[in-house]
């Protein structure tokens, strides 16, 4: 679970997550489309569409935003389907790197997808070629403040059933089975604990250790597919040293 928990914490970071507001809200919005035409735009119905709006509130989205979202993935608005697609393929060292997207174009995607892994030193691969290696959990992110008894935190989500509890410097990360997400989200609500994330996740089944200089290709193809619009979320097998994460980090953050 290391590779997904430190790529987390180094865009945390690189402050990527306070920057860009246009980009996010459109990574946002189009995550919530998908919900809404998948499962309905009914958010106490629909969990996946629940987590996506209190995601887009969380980030300060317009209702307005956010309902235009809905209704677009139910087919209101007169606008192009958004289609939910996976990538597949390998960074330098043989990482397996695993893409989610959302797009109205699929060759537009993909000839952008293609283009970060070549400029990286990767490859992009064939369908199938590296999920068999992730496995769907649900992730919970819970800032830590001072006084914040983390070990607390950290018994009442295992007892609600969470599978596992990563305790950082600055967060709590909390991993369950998807379909133990709400439930576990729930109690610690309940518990009047804040949540700074819940959502999905691909977490690989194993992690990779490869040399510096590897790792660093890896870690910056990640970062280039990040960037791109269509690209909803990264996801990667790499796992690496403490060090060079905050050395990562600390670059263009």
């Amino acid at each position: 679970m290391s590779g997904h928990t430190k790529w987390h914490e180094i865009r945390r970071k690189k402050g990527v997550l306070d920057q860009r507001r246009g980009q996010r809200w459109t990574k946002l919005a189009r995550d919530i489309t998908v919900a809404a035409r998948e499962g309905g735009g009914d958010a106490n119905m629909n969990f996946r569409l629940r987590i996506a709006i209190d995601k887009a509130k969380q980030d300060n989205m317009p209702a307005d935003n956010i309902q235009r979202a809905i209704d677009r993935g139910l087919g209101n608005t007169g606008e192009a389907d958004l289609e939910e697609i996976t990538y597949e393929g390998y960074a330098s060292g043989g990482i397996a790197v695993l893409v989610e997207a959302a797009t109205d174009n699929r060759n537009r995607t993909v000839a952008e997808v293609r283009a970060a892994f070549n400029k990286s030193g990767g490859t992009l691969g064939e369908s199938g070629s590296v999920a068999w290696m992730f496995e769907t959990k649900g992730m919970i992110t819970i800032d830590r403040t001072p006084g914040m008894d983390a070990e607390e935190i950290m018994l009442m989500a295992i007892d609600a059933n969470a599978d596992d509890v990563i305790v950082n410097e600055d967060t709590l990360i909390i991993y369950t089975e998807f379909t133990d997400l709400a439930a576990v989200r729930d109690v610690l609500a309940e518990n009047g604990i804040e949540m700074s994330g819940v959502e999905k996740v691909m977490l690989p089944k194993a992690t990779v250790s490869v040399e510096d200089k590897e790792a660093l290709q890896a870690l910056k193809l990640m970062e280039k597919l990040d960037e791109l619009d269509d690209v909803q979320k990264v996801y990667s097998n790499l796992d690496v040293s403490d060090e060079l994460a905050e050395q990562f980090a600390e670059q263009s953050a």
